[in-house]
């Protein structure tokens, strides 16, 4: 009996595999083409064809270099030493973009500071990279100024709007586009900083090579087979590593043109995609599904979409989304700014995260551990080695490291803290003296080979596309007037992606609930505000006195179950309210949006 044939969808993914090995290959043996150095050989080859494209500002390839070059050379009149930092706190704009080219391309790290930081968070955030500059939007003035005075000697630079003291960069660029005699960046050096909240603690600045840029470019071009005719439609955040380097870069290398939004609007969507055309879009699962629970738009489906692109698209509704949309193709992978490998599901296996194929699994292997979630602790066996799950049993994924006498496994470039990085490095796994990066995620893996997240290891959950730091939260929630005690914890919502913030607080007299929101406000982002509030006597601790947030999880928000007071964040009134059973029917059926 002949072979059947390959259906449709793994023609396809057959395909973009090809281009991703193909667009990649190349990079190792040039390693002095970064990608700055692209941009200005696509400027010649596209000229003044639409590269970045928004409500403010539109830049073709050529005048996109033009720009970027004129940022190199003030950093050349900056005499920003090689390997020296400038964060860049702005919101999404195509000038982001030509910014950090601008600055990367005369040597210098381009540090890509998250625009919900305030106080704390933001000093850390900034502190951590050690920058001699700062770039900051005019709507984000306030928030620099308030924690300037706490940081060391560096200059600030603002722009589009004036500040006392500040000088104007986009007022003090050299109109001459070249940056001299910089030394031109090779692929091992570092290009930017990009944050994670990791599993702990405050934020941890993740170090970007060269190299890596051009790989996440290349390879997601490979994938989505971008070209000339194709226009991205990218609200993620340009401060992440999908939504300013992955989603940009991508179409950019094919000759495609990106609309960037500031931010995602529901409500706008379809309009956007219609007026500028777009046939690209980048996801992630949470905008999938507020799109999804959105009324009927006149343009939902009279779109020229060909593939939506992103992670975090849950099973559940995956299928709605497609057929309600009519987006003929959708990708979805899973990656961390920092891992050492990345799966990537091209042939359309709804729930899967990806897969590695056959032919790279020698190159990247990836492995699932046991894992005790109760305990905390990856298991061993008898051996002192890691014990691997077996089809679909959940534990943590893995990638393996490149030891000296193999060329196998990915890259792990580390954070700004040593300790930090070597926290993500589990050695003698399966051999003495070997070598793999630990994502803190669990997952399994069915017979055919396909991936499938689980949940986060430890203390981070994931709320509105946002990783959460509980003990960031905790801590903030801890200084509050009347908090004797604090335990934050991510619960299950129905119908929601991640995990809502809770917090279980041990409280005296002193504590006063109508000032929980505005003193939460001043010092969380929106994202990582709890949603639901518990005031217990006391927490319930381990035997090493540790919090028993995995009980207080499983215990979840319901009135009927719980006996102690339970308050919920109603974003109409922009306070906590009462808790009831009338309150907990609405959310469980999902009348009512968090």
């Amino acid at each position: 009996m002949p072979a059947a044939s390959p259906t449709p969808e793994r023609g396809a993914a057959a395909q973009s595999w090809r281009r991703a090995l193909e667009l990649t290959a190349p990079i190792a043996q040039q390693p002095e083409v970064t990608f700055p150095f692209v941009i200005n050989r696509l400027a010649e080859q596209f000229g003044d064809a639409p590269a970045l494209l928004s409500e403010r500002e539109t830049l073709s390839y050529a005048a996109l270099a033009q720009r970027a070059g004129q940022y190199a050379a003030w950093a050349v009149e900056q005499r920003l030493g090689s390997g020296e930092v400038v964060c860049l706190l702005m919101p999404n704009c195509p000038e982001y973009l030509a910014i950090w080219l601008g600055i990367v391309r005369a040597g210098g790290v381009v540090a890509l500071i998250n625009t919900n930081l305030l106080g704390d968070g933001l000093r850390h955030a900034i502190a951590i990279v050690q920058p001699r500059h700062v770039i900051v939007a005019s709507e984000h003035i306030g928030a620099l100024a308030a924690v300037l005075p706490q940081l060391g000697p560096l200059r600030a630079w603002a722009h589009g709007g004036d500040a006392p003291g500040w000088p104007r960069i986009d007022r003090a660029l050299p109109t001459d586009g070249r940056p001299g005699d910089a030394k031109p960046p090779t692929l091992a050096d570092r290009a930017l900083y990009i944050y994670t909240s990791g599993t702990t603690g405050l934020p941890k600045a993740a170090s970007v090579s060269h190299r890596r840029v051009m790989e996440w470019t290349h390879w997601f071009a490979g994938l989505i087979g971008a070209t000339p005719a194709d226009r991205m439609y990218n609200c993620l955040p340009m401060y992440h590593s999908v939504g300013g380097v992955v989603a940009t870069g991508a179409v950019l290398i094919g000759g495609g043109s990106v609309a960037i939004r500031e931010r995602f609007s529901a409500s706008r969507f379809w309009d956007d995609v219609d007026r500028w055309d777009c046939t690209l879009f980048q996801y992630i699962g949470e905008l999938c599904r507020y799109l999804l629970n959105a009324p009927p738009h006149p343009r939902e489906t009279g779109h020229r979409l060909r593939l939506a692109c992103g992670n975090g698209l849950r099973e559940d509704v995956w299928d709605a989304f497609q057929n309600r949309f009519h987006i003929p193709r959708i990708i979805e992978f899973y990656a961390a700014t920092e891992a050492s490998f990345s799966l990537y599901n091209c042939d359309g296996k709804q729930g899967s995260i990806g897969r590695m194929p056959s032919y790279l699994a020698h190159r990247f292997p990836v492995a699932i551990i046991k894992f005790d979630v109760d305990a905390g602790e990856i298991l061993r066996g008898a051996d002192g080695f890691c014990l691997k799950c077996g089809p679909d049993e959940v534990g943590e994924a893995i990638g393996r490291l490149p030891g000296k006498d193999t060329g196998a496994g990915g890259s792990f470039e580390g954070y700004t803290d040593p300790a930090a990085s070597e926290a993500k490095i589990l050695r003698d796994v399966f051999a003495p003296g070997d070598a793999w990066y630990r994502t803190g995620d669990l997952m399994r893996r069915d017979r055919a080979g396909y991936f499938y997240f689980a949940d986060r290891i430890g203390d981070t959950f994931r709320w509105k596309g946002e990783n959460v730091s509980t003990t960031e939260v905790e801590a903030a929630i801890a200084a509050y007037p009347g908090v004797n005690d604090a335990v934050v914890y991510g619960v299950s919502v129905p119908g929601a992606d991640g995990r809502a913030g809770m917090a279980a607080l041990v409280t005296d007299s002193h504590f006063d609930l109508t000032g929980v929101t505005a003193f939460l406000t001043e010092r969380l982002p929106e994202y990582a505000r709890p949603v639901f509030l518990r005031l217990c006597p006391q927490i319930a601790t381990t035997g090493t006195f540790k919090p028993q947030k995995q009980a207080l999880a499983a215990e979840g928000f319901s009135p009927a179950a719980i006996g102690d007071p339970l308050y919920l964040y109603d974003c109409s009134q922009g306070c906590f309210v009462t808790l009831d059973s009338d309150l907990f029917r609405r959310i469980q059926c999902g009348a009512l949006r968090l």
